[in-house]
């Protein structure tokens, strides 16, 4: 999966083989509404430790649009977590519309593989990294399954799975990607590197390829050449999300404010739903003293994933806070306490809501 840095998502979309799921229906779609983290802490290197002794929490939603089936029967799914091409963390059945969660996972990456029927149909990579300066991270990784008929009669013919953004390589450059991949995950960022550059100059239109190679450059800290690569596999392919995400934050942590707005509202145009992007766009308006447009994208950001972004109540306290807005401000903290009660700065926001919040 193509890594997203900084907060959330990544994936190689893997081809896809063929798979019985159930007679006359196609899974067309398998795609992730947001996904799991990379986030840069000093230098921009990541911590890679054992699971089972971290506070992140991985959870989010399963949904299946049935609706083009006409099959009542219902379906369950198989959610399997395990750290990036190794260890399983654990299994869980869901139905359409439940919520799976894993908690007190690690830093490092993930793989989010669905089955149905013991058969896998989707593999999403999932970075998790905590931000000092909020501790345990909440991610939220959606998954969309769409079924359609594949309009063959008979019994028992083979339906196939598709994702979005899928390149398909050959076998050659297959095996170059996933060596890549592995070095990326090992911190071999030269050997990554100078496969991904072999890879790239096979196919120049590999714009998964040339994002993951801005990874790898990112995570050197050669900020140049993650740029040019981020950018090349933007002319690949302009509505490549991951990338358009990347380089936006990229900008932003370069303070480069009025490259990011433009990175994060493509982000934002091709994913609307990524709380993610509203989050980062509404950042870099704030940097560029926009702060309507920053209250616009920042307060979807939280209606978008209500937990996963409760700290952005925080920085919207502080920017009305700043504009003489204390009761607004005072409403924010509040907000913030229901959904993070155990802070460990409730008494000192306890005591700004009691003194600004109007009767």
């Amino acid at each position: 999966m193509i890594h997203e840095v900084f907060g959330v998502h990544p994936g190689v979309i893997r081809k896809s083989a063929p798979v019985f799921v159930r007679a006359f229906f196609m899974i067309l779609c398998a795609g992730a509404l947001a996904a799991g983290c990379l986030a840069q802490r000093g230098s921009g290197s990541m911590t890679i430790v054992t699971p089972g002794s971290g506070q992140n929490i991985l959870y989010g939603d399963v949904r299946v649009d049935e609706s083009k089936t006409g099959d009542s029967k219902p379906m369950t799914f198989t959610i399997v977590l395990s750290m990036a091409g190794g260890t399983v963390i654990g299994r869980q059945t869901v139905g359409n519309g439940q919520r799976y969660r894993f908690n007190d996972l690690a830093d490092g990456d993930y793989d989010v593989v669905v089955e149905l029927e013991n058969r896998q149909i989707t593999r999403d990579r999932v970075r998790l990294y905590s931000q000092p300066s909020v501790g345990k991270t909440d991610v939220r990784h959606d998954i969309e399954l769409e079924l359609r008929p594949t309009g063959v009669t008979g019994k028992g013919k083979a339906a196939t799975i598709s994702a979005d953004d899928v390149y398909k390589r050959t076998n050659a450059n297959q095996q170059l990607f996933e060596s890549a991949e592995k070095a990326t995950n090992e911190k071999k960022y030269d050997q990554s590197i100078t496969g991904l550059h072999q890879l790239v100059e096979n196919d120049p239109k590999d714009f998964q390829a040339w994002t993951e190679l801005g990874t790898a450059y990112l995570l050197k800290d050669a900020y140049d050449d993650a740029e040019k690569s981020y950018l090349a596999a933007i002319d690949a392919r302009p509505q490549f999300f991951l990338a358009n995400l990347n380089l936006g934050r990229l900008y932003l942590g370069q303070k480069k404010f009025d490259k990011a707005v433009e990175l994060l509202t493509s982000a934002v145009k091709i994913k609307p739903d990524s709380a993610d992007a509203n989050q980062l766009l509404g950042e870099a308006y704030l940097q560029i003293k926009k702060g309507s447009s920053a209250v616009t994208y920042l307060n979807e950001a939280i209606r978008l994933d209500p937990q996963g972004k409760a700290e952005v109540h925080l920085r919207l306290a502080l920017l009305y806070n700043a504009a003489g807005m204390k009761d607004k401000a005072a409403a924010e903290y509040e907000s913030f306490l229901k959904k993070r009660p155990d802070s460990k700065d409730r008494k000192k926001l306890e005591d700004y809501i009691k003194e600004n919040k109007k009767p």
